[in-house]
Order: C-alpha cells, then sequence, then structure tokens
C-alpha cells in the first residue's frame, strides 16, 4: 500500500487537520505574530536599545539564568522522588504521589505567598537560615527557591510512566550477567529514562521562565537585584511603553524557542540512541 492510499485510509484527516492549524492559529501563531508587529514599530537602534539596557539585561539574566538552574536541580530532584515512588513500598507512598501535585493544582499567588511568608526572616525557615546569614525572601535565592517549586511535577510526572514500565527484570537480568549496580544504571536505566527527563527538563525550564504569579511575593522586586523579566514586562505595560514590553518578549520567546528546541533536538537524539541496537 502507498503512503497516499495509507494517509486516505485515515478517517478524516482533512478536517482535522484543517482544525489543529486553525486553533494553532487562533490560539498560538496570530498572538504571537501581534509581538512582532507591535516591536515594528520600533526601529533597529530603539529595538537594541532597550533589549541591552542594563535593567533589561539583568531581568533576563535573572529569568533565564535562574530558571535553568531550577530545571537541573529538578532534574535531579525530580529522577530521584521517582525512584523512591515506584521502585519502593513504604507506608505514605501514596499520599506522597499526591503531594507531587500540588504545584499543579495550587494558584500560583498562593504558592507565593506561602513562600513568602515560609522564608521570611521571621519565618519557619527564615528565621534560623536568617541567623546563618542567609537571606532567602527578595533575593533571587527566594526565586530560585520558588521556580523548583513550580517546577518539580513536570520531571516527575514525565518520567514515572517510563520508569513503571521498565521491568525490574531486566534489571536483574544485567545484574545476574555480571553487571555491576552503576553499570546496570548507566546502561540499561538511564538510556531509558534521558528522552523522558530531557522533556521533563525542558518544561520546568519553560515554566520556570515565563512564571509571574509565585515569584513575584518572593523576588522583592527589586530593579537590577531581583527584578524578573515578567515583570518587567508588566511594569512596561503599566507605563504605556507597549513597544518596550513587546520587544523584551520578543526576546523572551526567541531565547526560550531556541533553548526548548535543541533540547528537543537532543532529546530525540537520545530517544534514538537508545532504541539503536547494541
Amino acid at each position: 500500500m502507498t503512503t497516499a492510499a495509507r494517509r486516505r485510509s485515515l478517517p478524516g484527516f482533512g478536517l482535522t487537520m484543517g482544525l489543529t492549524i486553525t486553533w494553532l492559529s487562533l490560539l498560538i501563531l496570530i498572538p504571537l505574530a501581534g509581538l512582532f508587529v507591535k516591536t515594528a514599530e520600533l526601529s533597529l537602534a530603539e529595538f537594541w536599545a532597550i533589549v541591552t539596557a542594563p535593567r533589561t539585561l539583568h531581568a533576563l539574566k535573572i529569568s533565564f539564568g535562574l530558571a535553568f538552574a531550577a530545571a537541573c536541580v529538578n532534574l535531579v530532584a525530580g529522577l530521584l522522588i521517582v525512584w523512591a515512588l515506584v521502585r519502593y513500598r513504604f507506608p505514605g507512598r501514596r499520599i506522597f504521589d499526591a503531594i507531587v501535585d500540588i504545584p499543579f493544582a495550587l494558584p500560583t499567588a498562593v504558592a507565593g505567598i506561602a513562600l513568602t511568608t515560609l522564608f521570611a526572616q521571621k519565618g519557619w525557615l527564615g528565621a534560623p537560615l536568617a541567623a546563618l546569614g542567609i537571606k532567602v525572601a527578595f533575593t533571587p535565592l527566594g526565586i530560585f527557591l520558588a521556580m523548583i517549586f513550580i517546577g518539580i511535577p513536570f520531571v516527575v510526572r514525565t518520567v514515572q510512566p517510563v520508569l513503571l514500565d521498565l521491568d525490574v527484570e531486566i534489571e536483574e537480568a544485567a545484574e545476574s550477567l555480571g553487571a555491576s549496580r552503576w553499570q546496570t544504571i548507566r546502561r540499561v536505566i538511564l538510556p531509558s529514562l534521558v528522552p523522558a527527563a530531557l522533556t521533563g527538563f525542558a518544561l520546568a525550564f519553560a515554566r520556570a521562565v515565563g512564571e509571574y504569579g509565585s515569584v513575584i511575593f518572593i523576588a522583592g522586586n527589586l530593579p537590577n537585584v531581583s527584578e524578573i523579566a515578567p515583570l518587567l514586562i508588566v511594569i512596561r505595560l503599566s507605563e504605556f511603553r507597549y513597544a518596550d514590553a513587546t520587544a523584551i518578549a520578543v526576546v523572551m520567546l526567541i531565547a526560550a524557542f531556541l533553548i526548548i528546541f535543541a533540547l528537543n533536538r537532543l532529546q530525540n537524539w537520545a530517544q534514538t540512541r537508545s532504541l539503536a541496537p547494541v
């Protein structure tokens, strides 16, 4: 059967493809195109002056740098959490498994207030840390912790189904053939988990970069200190500097797209390599 025949055998392919393209255009492509149209009102010199302003560069550095660092922490912590939830049985396991989803369901403003209260200088965790000379609330460290909080479920829920499908018998077979524990992890377990782990990493990073509600409360929002790029965009909008806001948004959009695209390519490479015969 030819490729064309196989495609025609799918019922409603033309209709579903048309609806898909229509919805993608209405919900994603057209709004994003509006950013570029509004930014086009600026000259190249004006655009460059906006995106290279010290305040803008610092906000972008805070958002992207801390989001990447938080995604790295979530990748490691998420793998450990998944391993404990899937491979072990212990009292309260289902409760801990449900707790992982709290950042999904919790309103971002509530999460921000809770973290700020917890890590304030008189908070339950903030007070002992302040005694050690470590200030969390209203600093980049607070932003970092908030990004970890909202990103951890993405890694856990992306990797968990893959580890559930990975039979323990495969690990036992590797060990019976003389493989050490580290060799089993490196040659058997990790190749199967890497594509899903990279997907979770990309999702956690993307969420952290664009996060607003849970971050602004604990950030303090001090220019050139703890101001995130999404907040700077909101400030520019409140000042009716719409072109400035869209210029910063375009830079964030392009940078985030390039990073996620590179991660997706890396994920595809890892998945192809894991499926290749040894």
